[in-house]
């Protein structure tokens, strides 16, 4: 359960330990935060990280007192705090020689199939590159309706299409209770969950916090966005100085656990969750490949039929027409059509652009 053996981690931070009580950055506890981020970081861990803060920082430039605003004003006070948000996240990874990126993303981003791939594809390029994303939702061009509405949701979210195996919560509590703890002097702390149940949903209540728009109901939400893609979540305090290091160290937490790895749980969704737009049809020496674990190559494809476009989901079969399984296809089928046959070091000269080598991934494979 230790945050140190985590390949790809998800921190979501929150306003409420993120912003102080004057509607400014907590310096020395963000110096405290990114100096356990650059730890982590060096031993190898990939960051993405996922903040609140930029309405409650634009209240400020604005002169809005605290309390509920108008969907315009959120808007307005997000555009304001976003620069100053997204500067002391450079300045304080900076120390650190951290590099990071600014990703501003609303609830269509997590449901366009193209731009939710646009997206994945952005993460795992700054990942690649050493680069830590920093990402926020887009409040000042989300409405009511299509705004995720709170930052736990949309870090669970991008946990999902980063395909990170660790989710961290920070939150003003140390975890779900099954009381409030301010509350009910006899509430205990559940230290591990291996299944979200009714009464585990139960427990959790409203948030307190006059800056936070979330609260422990959605993190559980979270969790289980989280579990669902192969992703363990914790809930943990993120009100004291260097909460990360304190929660590898002590582990002293909410700790839901996945029964699955996001690997095997991306693959079963791409096998039984998605109809398939098409089908692709590969020779005897592809088949073999698939088998090994390779990926499949327009070299190997024969024929394909329907009328797919990228990041849909195709039935892959052999020359007697046996499935081998389904995958997520590089290529919309004008392209693919273009491609089939073909090396993968032609793709630029036939189709005038660099595009991927392989026509479906072997993570986005999953075979019967």
């Amino acid at each position: 359960m230790q945050i140190a053996k985590a390949k790809r981690l998800v921190v979501k931070v929150g306003s409420s330990i993120l912003i102080g009580e004057k509607g400014s950055v907590r310096r020395d506890w963000f110096d405290s935060l990114a100096a356990d981020i650059a730890a982590l970081a060096i031993r190898g861990t990939q960051i993405i990280v996922v903040t609140s803060g930029a309405v409650a920082l634009g209240r400020s430039v604005l002169g809005i007192a605290a309390g509920p605003l108008k969907l315009e004003e959120k808007q307005a006070a997000a555009a304001c705090g976003q620069i100053l948000l997204a500067d002391a996240w450079r300045e304080c990874l900076g120390k650190h020689k951290l590099s990071c990126a600014q990703l501003l993303l609303t609830i269509d981003d997590s449901e366009d199939r193209r731009r939710y791939l646009n997206a994945r594809s952005t993460l795992e390029t700054l990942l690649e590159h050493g680069v830590i994303p920093v990402i926020n939702e887009n409040d000042t061009v989300a409405t009511a309706e299509l705004r995720f509405g709170d930052n736990d949701r949309l870090a669970a979210r991008v946990a999902q299409m980063a395909s990170a195996d660790q989710l961290v919560l920070m939150s003003d509590i140390d975890g779900l209770y099954t009381g409030n703890p301010h509350h009910d002097k006899n509430a205990t702390r559940i230290a591990e969950v291996h299944e979200i149940t009714p009464e585990i949903e139960a427990y959790a209540g409203a948030s307190a916090s006059e800056v936070g728009s979330g609260g422990m109901i959605t993190k559980i939400i979270a969790a289980k966005i989280a579990l669902a893609a192969g992703c363990n979540t914790v809930i943990a305090s993120g009100k004291i100085n260097h909460p990360l290091k304190a929660l590898e160290e002590t582990g002293h937490g909410t700790w839901f656990i996945s029964s699955s790895t996001p690997k095997s749980a991306r693959k079963h969704w791409i096998s039984g969750a998605i109809a398939p737009a098409g089908v692709i049809t590969v020779d005897d020496g592809a088949a073999e490949a698939l088998k090994g674990g390779k990926s499949l190559l327009p070299a190997g494809v024969t024929k394909a039929e329907g009328r797919f476009e990228r990041g849909d989901a195709v039935t892959i079969r052999d020359r007697q027409g046996r499935e081998l399984g389904k995958g997520l296809i590089a290529y919309g089928f004008e392209d693919a059509q273009r491609i089939l046959g073909h090396k993968s070091q032609d793709i630029e000269k036939i189709l005038g652009f660099k595009g991927r080598s392989a026509l479906i991934h072997r993570d986005d494979l999953a075979l019967r």
